[in-house]
Parts: C-alpha cells; structure tokens; sequence
C-alpha cells in the first residue's frame, strides 16, 4: 500500500484525505492512502526518513512546519526555495525534494475569482509560509502595492529584507486596499476574531481567507457585513492538492463541480 501524508499541527481541520483519496479512487490507485497526522517539531527528521524509506510516497505539509521542515530536506525546488516555504514533499532520484504548490495554487485561485490583480494595492495579514508563497505569487500577478502586518515583528522585517518594496505596518492599522487576505491561522478557531477598523474599509473590496474550514471565518463574516466580496480558501487549496498529486502520480486530476462540492461544509 503506497501511503501519503499531510502533517500539521493542529491538523483535525484539514480536507486533503477527502480530496486525494477521492482522485486516488478516480483514478483507480486502489494500492494508494491519502491520511492526516498531527505531529511535532521534533518529528519532522522522522517523517523525513520514513518518505526515504518509502514508507510515505508523498507528504503535504502545512502550518506550522512549511518552513521548519526546510532544513531536513535534500533539495529545494527553485519555487521552493524562492518561497523559503514548503508544502509538498516527495523523493526523486534517491533525494528528498521540498516543493511549493501554494504560489502556483493562489495565482489560480485568484484567476477563478476572475480578480485582476493588476495594479491593485493589496493587504496582508500574517508573515508566515504561506505570506511569503502569497506575496510572491502577487508580485507575478503585477500587484501595484502591498502592505503586510503581522501580530509580532520579527518575521514581517525578515521578509522586508527579500523584498525591499513591502510596507510593515502595526498589526491593527489598516491602510487602504482592493485586497486584504488573512494568511495567519486565526480562524481555524471558530472564536478567532482579528481586531481591525472594519468600519474605515468601505466597501466592494476583496476579502479573502486562506482558511478553508470553517469555510465563514469571523473575518470574512465581518467583510460580509461592510458590503464586500468574500472567498475563503477552498479554490487555492483544491489547486494546490491538484499539482500535489501530479507531482506524485504524473496524473494531472480534474478538478470540476464534484471535487469543489466534496469541499463544501
């Protein structure tokens, strides 16, 4: 039995063994296991040996280890490696490579939204793995202007150091957007609530979390409430599953209405 994997912690969230295991069968890969496991810091060598050993086939991997994990891997992609982020392992070549399916996987979403993100000025929420795939899938997209602000300061001046245009500012300041994504964890927590002047955004902006369940997170509820356009997370996660499991399988899924309904909560 060929086992794949995605790890995170916390991980109960998480929808990949309903989708992969959905294409696993799709496409007849009857010797193939999609599960999820929660794990620690101190396991990431582990789960690295066990993909060496064939063990695990393939791991997704999510918060809050896309860039801990990079110091374990043989190989970084050069997406991967641009990113400092990783969600998607696999061994080639006798050699354990990190990949990146989230750049490729937001810059979809965004088109299915059918947002153009040229010249707009954007707003993000969180310096973590995935800030950094958002912030260079933008700057590809041909975004104008982004702001980033996160809740302590060390990660937002790391990432200025990479990119010398974004703008810091203090977490709870708001400056004006087209954009404003939450890339922080706050919202898996049905209780999360991210403490912003709501009241000073006006209105037909774009909220978008990369939260996919719960698929309403508080923040977009409250873009809701202004009069804004809200998508959580589900498109980006359903494209970066697909180019996960091409890596993995050399089959390109097809993502159509019933893949996007198994997703709907």
């Amino acid at each position: 039995m060929k086992k794949y994997l995605v790890i995170g912690n916390p991980i109960e969230h998480s929808l990949s063994p309903i989708i992969h295991n959905y294409w696993m069968k799709k496409y007849n890969l009857i010797d193939s296991i999609y599960e999820k496991k929660k794990i620690e810091e101190k396991d990431l060598k582990n789960i690295i040996e066990d993909v060496r050993e064939e063990k695990i086939c393939g791991a997704n991997v999510t918060v809050p280890f896309k860039k801990l994990i990079i110091p374990f891997v043989d190989k970084l992609t050069s997406v991967a490696a641009e990113a400092q982020s990783v969600n998607t392992i696999y061994k080639y070549k006798n050699k354990i490579i990190g990949d990146n399916t989230d750049i490729e996987g937001f810059e979809r979403a965004l088109k299915f939204i059918n947002f153009d993100s040229k010249n707009k000025t954007v707003f993000i929420l969180g310096a973590g793995g995935v800030a950094l795939s958002i912030i260079l899938a933008l700057k590809r997209l041909g975004v104008k202007k982004i702001f980033l602000s996160n809740r302590t300061k060390k990660e937002p001046q790391i990432l200025k150091k990479n990119f010398k245009e974004l703008e810091i500012i203090e977490w709870g300041k708001s400056p004006q957007f087209d954009l404003i994504i939450n890339a922080t964890s706050l919202g898996l927590n049905q209780h999360d609530v991210i403490e912003l002047q709501y009241e000073t955004f006006g209105n037909n902006k774009v909220f978008y979390d990369v939260i996919y369940n719960p698929a309403k997170t508080n923040f977009l509820k409250n873009g809701t409430k202004k009069g804004n356009i809200t998508e959580n997370g589900k498109m980006m996660f359903i494209y970066q599953a697909q180019l996960s499991f091409k890596i993995w399988t050399n089959i390109m899924p097809e993502i159509d209405n019933e893949v996007i309904k198994l997703l709907d909560l």
